[in-house]
Parts: C-alpha cells; sequence; structure tokens
C-alpha cells in the first residue's frame, strides 16, 4: 500500500483547523479562523449586515482586528462619518484591536503589531491578505457577506486548494529588490497560475530573504490569484515576531514529503530591474524596455513596498539630486512605525529634500479615490500592486508598477528608468 504523502502548509493550517487529521486538496471543511482583520472599506457594511438580522455581538472581540486605512486622513464628510461610525462600533462590539486613521495599512500593521501568527489561518477583508503569508500564516482575502458571517461565528468553509512552490535560487543583484522578482515570477507564470491555489516559497534565496521581501512576494501573489501565499517561519520569522509579541511562536512549514501540484524554479541572478506596463500586473518588460515612457507622477507606498527598508533604498537613490520638472513624487510610508524610522534614519529627510510630497501613512492613490490620484491622460510609476484601469485615479490614465529603487530612479529623470546607474559606483 502506497504511502501517504505528506501536507503542504496549507493543508497542515486547514486540517488542525477543521479538526481533521489531513485533508487533500479538492476537499471542503468548515474551519474556525484564528483572526479576522476588517477595513473601513469593508467593516461597517458587515456590522450592519448583522445588526439587519437581529445580531449585535462578534464571536470573539479579541480575535478581530479592525484598521482605518483606505481613507486617510477623511477627505470627504461623508468618510469623516464613517470614520466616526467605525469609532463607535468597535467599542459597542468590545474589539479592542482597533487601529485608527494614521497608524497604517493593514497589512503593514497586522504584522508589526504581532497578530499575524505561524500556522494560523487567518482572513481579512481585502484581497492582499495573503500578506500574513509571509509569517508562516495562512491567510486570504474574504468579501462583504463572508466577513460578516466569520465575524459572528468564527468558521468559515473552505475548497482545500493544492500548492504550487517556487524554489528561489541565487542571489539579487545590486539595485534588484524582491518586486522585482515578483514581477519577473508574473511575467514567467501569469496572473492565473495560481488561481484558487496555495503558493509556498521555499529554496536558499526565500531562507536568506528578510521579512519586508517576504511580505512583498507574499502580497504580490494574490496578483497570481493565490488563495493563500506561504514562507516557512524560520529563525528570521521568529526573531521578528519575538520583538513585537508575548504570545508563544514555533516554526513552521511544509512536511518533509509535502506534495505539490508544480513546482517552479527560478534563478534570483537573473533578474533584471522590472516594470509592469498598463493594465495588467504580468505585463511586463525589463525596466530598458520603458526608457521613452515619461512620468507625471512617481509613487512609493502602499502595503506592497512601504517598508522601512524601501524607503532607505530609494533615499540612497535620491540622496543629493532632485525630482525632475513636471514630475510629482509622492512618499507614503506603510505605516506610522515606518515613518518614525525613516525620520530617524534620515531617508525621509533625504527625499523631502530631493522634492517629495509626504503623505499620512495609509493606503494613498493605491485606494483609487484617496490623495495623489492621476488625472485623465496622465501616466504615473509606483511601487503598488495593482495597475488595472482606474486603479491610480483616472480610468483613462495610464500606471507602470516598479520597484521603489526604479520609481525613484523615473522621480530623478522624469521618466521610467533604470535604478543601478545611480548606485554608489553605478552599472556594474
Amino acid at each position: 500500500m502506497a504511502a501517504k504523502a505528506g501536507m503542504t502548509m496549507a493543508e497542515r493550517i486547514l486540517a488542525r483547523a477543521a479538526g481533521r487529521a489531513r485533508v487533500k486538496p479538492g476537499e471542503f471543511v468548515t474551519a474556525k479562523v484564528d483572526l479576522v482583520m476588517a477595513n473601513d472599506a469593508q467593516f461597517p457594511q458587515s456590522c450592519k449586515a448583522l445588526e439587519d438580522i437581529g445580531l449585535k455581538k462578534v464571536f470573539d472581540p479579541d480575535r478581530i482586528v479592525v484598521v482605518i486605512d483606505h481613507w486617510v486622513p477623511a477627505n470627504t464628510p461623508m468618510v469623516a462619518e464613517m470614520h466616526r461610525g467605525i469609532r463607535a462600533q468597535v467599542k459597542e462590539l468590545g474589539i479592542r484591536h482597533f487601529y485608527d486613521a494614521g497608524v497604517g495599512i493593514e497589512h503593514k500593521v497586522i504584522p508589526e503589531k504581532g497578530h499575524a501568527l505561524p500556522g494560523q489561518l487567518i482572513v481579512g477583508s481585502d484581497s492582499h491578505s495573503t500578506t500574513y503569508g509571509a509569517l508562516g500564516a495562512a491567510s486570504t482575502g474574504i468579501g462583504l457577506t463572508e466577513l460578516a458571517y466569520v465575524m459572528y461565528t468564527g468558521k468559515l468553509w473552505f475548497q482545500v486548494p493544492p500548492t504550487i512552490r517556487f524554489n528561489l535560487t541565487g542571489r539579487l543583484a545590486r539595485g534588484v529588490s524582491p518586486k522585482d522578482l515578483m514581477l519577473a515570477l508574473l511575467a514567467r507564470h501569469t496572473t492565473q497560475v495560481a488561481q484558487y491555489k496555495s503558493v509556498e516559497f521555499g529554496g536558499p534565496a526565500a531562507a536568506a530573504m528578510d521579512m519586508e521581501g517576504r511580505l512583498t512576494l507574499a502580497n504580490i501573489s494574490s496578483e497570481m490569484g493565490a488563495k493563500f501565499s506561504m514562507f516557512a517561519a524560520d529563525a528570521t520569522t521568529l526573531a521578528y515576531l519575538h520583538a513585537r509579541t508575548e504570545a508563544p511562536v514555533h516554526a513552521f512549514g511544509p512536511e518533509d514529503d509535502a506534495e505539490y501540484e508544480a513546482v517552479h524554479g527560478i534563478d534570483c541572478s537573473t533578474v533584471e530591474p522590472q516594470v509592469a506596463a498598463p493594465h495588467k500586473p504580468d505585463n511586463v518588460k525589463n525596466v530598458s524596455e520603458f526608457a521613452s515612457v515619461r512620468v507625471d507622477q512617481a509613487f512609493i507606498g502602499s502595503c506592497t513596498n512601504a517598508h522601512a527598508g524601501d524607503l532607505q533604498r530609494a533615499a540612497a537613490i535620491m540622496k543629493g539630486r532632485k525630482v525632475a520638472a513636471g514630475t510629482r513624487f509622492l512618499v507614503i510610508p506603510a505605516s506610522h512605525e515606518v515613518m518614525v524610522e525613516a525620520m530617524k534614519n534620515g531617508s525621509l529627510a533625504v527625499l523631502v529634500e530631493a522634492g517629495a510630497m509626504v503623505g499620512t501613512p495609509g493606503c494613498g492613490p493605491c485606494a483609487g479615490g484617496s490623495t495623489g490620484v492621476l488625472g485623465p491622460g496622465e501616466t504615473g510609476i509606483a511601487s503598488t500592486n495593482r495597475n488595472f484601469k482606474g486603479r491610480g485615479g483616472s480610468t483613462e490614465s495610464f500606471l507602470y508598477l516598479a520597484s521603489p529603487e526604479t520609481v525613484a530612479a523615473s522621480a530623478i529623470e522624469g521618466r521610467i528608468a533604470d535604478p543601478r546607474k545611480y548606485l554608489p559606483g553605478g552599472m556594474q
């Protein structure tokens, strides 16, 4: 009799959450959720949905986290009233883990505050909730109705997804970042490769990657269609979490003989700076292909690439230089913590001296209608995760995606530019 294959990370977590010894792809399970994240875009409507059927409590107020991040500061009286309502709702429901406007973007705040832990099952009211997989959690985005249901019951049904694995080898070159690596993977495998599948990143380059890089890859995996996107929780994960939570945390990964639907490899040393052209995240080519594209706005921000390290690398490129005439340069740190760190290490000062406008920590133009949006006919380059029509403002604008380094170089030249020429020593 053939031995049973081991379980992937997603399978291990869903089996535990469903009270099963094991699960396999294709099965349907009802699982207990460890953490629920809700934001200002969905939380008020989900609360109303519960109230409309006479429900005025949640399954566990200590396992629900609410973040105001999409429209900050409030930009209309209607948004201000919505925020006021959210503050009242969290108080009425007894939700202690509430992060008001200015604390930061949900997908940065949840890891920073130690809420996402290895082996957990997490759901969030945003498609980029896959981000928490960087910490070894199985995390996914859900919609309005599901959010209302899980806030009341603490449970949700899942179909166990098959898992694909990306083995990362080699070392990223100077001026090439994890964002470039993820865009290269999208170029090679398309936005369809992981539709309702779990993604695992492994290999020596994954093990060597810092937490910011892991968060970036797990975040953009949503653009592959990933249900979950995960790194094994290792010494890097535990060191990050031990500084942020008193909860017990343990290493977590797939079983040694886990079975994957597919295994793909990439040598990171072969990756060059990448750019995704409108209007798809997988419409990707090397940065040199876009040298003639002029940009009206360069934006470093979003839950994908506004970490402290991102701002520091961008500042290294901008130091002693100025933003090109006719180009706007917008920088929005992912969180208050990031902003403070960027102030202390001097990177924020460098960016401001170069001509950057700095915004309140939050989603900014990535939310499509907050601050710093593109007008009709304008072209932007951003460190965000999506470049669909209207994602950064007008549906008649054009948005390119790139790393913070490439965005900074483009701000200097007023056109899409290779960041490597601005590194100490130049192109090598």
